[in-house]
This record gives structure tokens, sequence and C-alpha cells, in this order.
């Protein structure tokens, strides 16, 4: 499907039926898979041959999904995980362990900023924090002999940071290290991580790609791109013999395929943050309108930014497609088309004006939840960020009064005016 355009990727990438066949994705809801020769199955434990045997590891209808995620990301090989959290965890653990380091810009989703500094630090997976706006000496010398990856999100959740994709790009591979970059907010319609220099991207797939609220999930996509080979020493998981597997070696048994195969045969295998295929099945329902939904959510996003701009309650707006923002000419570079629907916002009464202003809200949420249909509203550092103290916030680009704004797609007139009354 690499030759069509990604609209039509959105539809059709992933899955082709033979005749007869069912014209829509099946969902292959079992567990295991019958074979009437113990050596074949031998054959599949041993990664000798290709095929399903336990849903665990792999299952017809996920492998579709991913493949199309794959395709619309321009990679070369992918998984779909349980979450975004959980994809954020294999992308670094596959090539990480104990005694390692990451180097991570600082603007990131609450979870996956714990998921590193402090759950993977109990692994013995240190993680320094820059400033995603750090000048490239300053992201140079975060670096250390054992690290292992750089992260980063294309648009940061929920302090909307748009990252220079390029600055960190380069300096991981001046260092020899792959970067990893979640797209989760831009999507690929908006914004493909691999024409800049990432290595490596991560979904989480609960939210513009699934768009409707009803699943969990995850994906992460390799470019094929990063040379595991060049520095063998640093990524012995994937250049030295796996014992568990009879001794392969990921890279020169399956080239551009190594990293997601090492991904599923060693973690899938043993922590099991699989993705059922109903999920996988939805979430494939949902990438159907992946380049409708996108589109307007970024236009409804900018006219909502533009009034609130305006109000004369309103102290601050960030939103990246919005001429002025902080981050407008990196967004132009990287995501011409539009960002995301997401936006924030903060009112001159501060903290206690933000929650009365929610709770006034009737047809806009209140919710965990963030890039659906529906257009909702969070207050990070009462929700999702509450663990963080008050220095981790605004490291993060948290502040007390931020509102995360999350602009569906109903009319924006509608979305208007219930903003409107709200701030009366």
């Amino acid at each position: 499907m690499s030759s069509y355009k990604i609209e039509t990727k959105c539809i059709q990438s992933g899955y082709e039926p033979g005749n007869g066949e069912p014209r829509v994705l099946p969902i292959y809801q079992s567990t295991t898979f019958k074979y009437t020769s113990s050596e074949q199955m031998g054959r599949l434990f041993d990664l000798e041959e290709s095929g399903y045997f336990y849903t665990r590891l792999q299952n017809p209808t996920n492998d579709a999904v991913a493949a199309k995620i794959c395709d619309l990301e321009g990679g070369a090989a992918a998984m779909l995980t349980s979450s975004g959290q959980a994809a954020n965890f294999y992308a670094i653990m596959n090539i990480a362990g104990a005694g390692d380091h990451i180097v991570c810009a600082s603007a990131l989703y609450g979870g996956t900023y714990n998921l590193y500094a402090h759950t993977i630090r109990k692994m013995g997976v240190e993680a320094t924090f820059v400033d995603p706006d750090c000048t490239p000496e300053e992201l140079d010398a975060a670096f250390q002999d054992n690290t292992k990856a750089v992260f980063g999100e294309t648009i940061a959740n929920p302090a909307l940071v748009v990252l220079d994709i390029e600055k960190f790009a380069n300096a991981a591979h001046t260092h020899g290290v792959p970067f990893i970059i979640d797209n989760t907010f831009a999507t690929p319609i908006n914004c493909r991580p691999f024409e800049w220099g990432a290595d490596i991207v991560t979904h989480s797939t609960t939210k513009y790609m699934d768009g409707h609220a009803t699943c969990v999930g995850g994906a992460i996509v390799d470019s094929g791109n990063f040379d595991w080979e060049a520095y063998a020493d640093k990524f012995p998981g994937l250049t030295t013999p796996d014992e568990t597997y009879h001794g392969i070696v990921y890279t020169q048994k399956f080239g551009k395929g190594a990293y997601i195969t090492k991904a599923t045969a060693q973690l899938m295998r043993d922590l099991g943050s699989i993705q059922s295929p109903q999920n996988a099945f939805l979430l494939n329902i949902g990438l159907e309108t992946l380049h409708l939904r996108v589109p307007c959510h970024c236009e409804n996003a900018l006219t909502v930014a533009k009034y609130l701009k305006n109000h004369e309650k309103v102290a601050w707006v960030s939103c990246p497609s919005l001429p002025g923002d902080k981050y407008y000419d990196l967004a132009q570079k990287y995501m011409p088309n539009g960002t995301c629907g997401v936006l924030t916002f903060g009112l001159k009464g501060g903290r206690d004006a933000a929650v009365e202003m929610m709770d006034k809200l009737k047809m806009i949420a209140i919710v965990t939840h963030v890039a659906d249909a529906r257009s909702c509203v969070l207050h990070p550092a009462s929700h999702t960020h509450r663990q963080m103290n008050d220095q981790e916030l605004m490291e993060a680009g948290v502040q007390p009064d931020l509102i995360r704004f999350s602009v569906g797609i109903e009319n924006v007139n509608d979305i208007i005016a219930d903003v409107e009354q709200a701030l009366l």
C-alpha cells in the first residue's frame, strides 16, 4: 500500500481479503490456533516459521491493524499493545535494562513521566529530563556512556509543546542511540516523524486513532532505519544470541523487523500486555475515518482558540496552530496542515475560576480522556498530573490553572456556546 495516499491507507491498508473471504477484517476471537503437526508447532515456538499459535504473541486481527498503522507511519514493522503506557514501556525496555540510562524531553503526559521518572528507575533504568526548548549543547550534555535511547512527544500532553524532532533525532544519532517519539496527538495524518529522523514511533491508540473512546490500546512502529549492528555493544539484546530462543540473533535473522520481533517474542511473551482482538477490530473502524476526523478536530480547535484568546475572562491560550503561539513556527515546519484538536487555556481568576467554569459546562464533559469525537475538558493539576509536585508540574509545562480542552467534532458554534455560558 506504500504507493497510495494516506487517506486510502486509512481504509485499505493492513487487510487484503482473498476471493470469497470477508470484506471487513474479521475478529479472530480465539486464544489459540490448531495444527496437525507437532513439528510445525515447534518451529513456531523457535521463531523458525511465521504463524499463529497463541494470541498473547500474535493474532491475525491484531497483526492486520498493526500493519495498517505501520503503513500510515511509513515504518518497517509494528505491534499492538494493551495501552499507550504499555507501548512506551516496551519501547524503552526492549533495548534498556538495569544500569542503563535514557534522555527524555520533560514535557510529557503525566503517566509517561511517572513511568520513566519512577517506575523504570526501580528496574535500574535512570532517566534524565531535559527542557524540550533546550539548546543542542544542553541536550548533548544530558547523555551518558550508558544512554540507550532518547524519548519525546510530537505534541506534549497537555503542555502542547511542539518538539523539535530534528534536534532530538540528531542528538540521539550523534550518540549512537535511537530516537523514540510518541505521535499520539499529531497522528500520522498531521506528522510523520520518520521523515524527520525519528527511529521508533509509539501511539496511545486510545486517542484519535480509535476516536470514539471505545477501547484502550497502544502501538509501536519501527522505521527499520536505525543500524543496531553499528552499535552492537550498546544493544546486545538485539545483536547477540538469545538463549531463550536457541541462540538466534535478532538483527541477523529478522533484519529490519528485529526490534519488533524481539519486543513480541520476549516482552509480550513474558509480560503479556496484548491488545484484545475485539479492541483491535474497533480500533480499525476508527482508523478508517482518521483522515476525516483529524482535520475537523484541528479546524474546530483553532476556531475555539481564537474565540478564547479574545475573551475578557481568559488569561492565556495555548494552541500550536494559533498565529503568535510560542510553538507556531515549529508547528508550521512539522505539521503545516494542523496539529491536533487539543488546546489549553487559563482564566484570570486562576485555579478556582477554572474549576468553577468546568463545573458549569453542559455539553462538554469533564472526563479523564482526550482526543475523541466528543468535546471534553480536564484539569491536569487535579487529575492526570496530581501525583507531581509543583516543580515537576512546571517542568512538564502544566500550570496550576491549566484547563485541557479536547475540542470534538460537534458543530463548533455549539461548542463555543457551551463555553460562553460557562464563563458568564
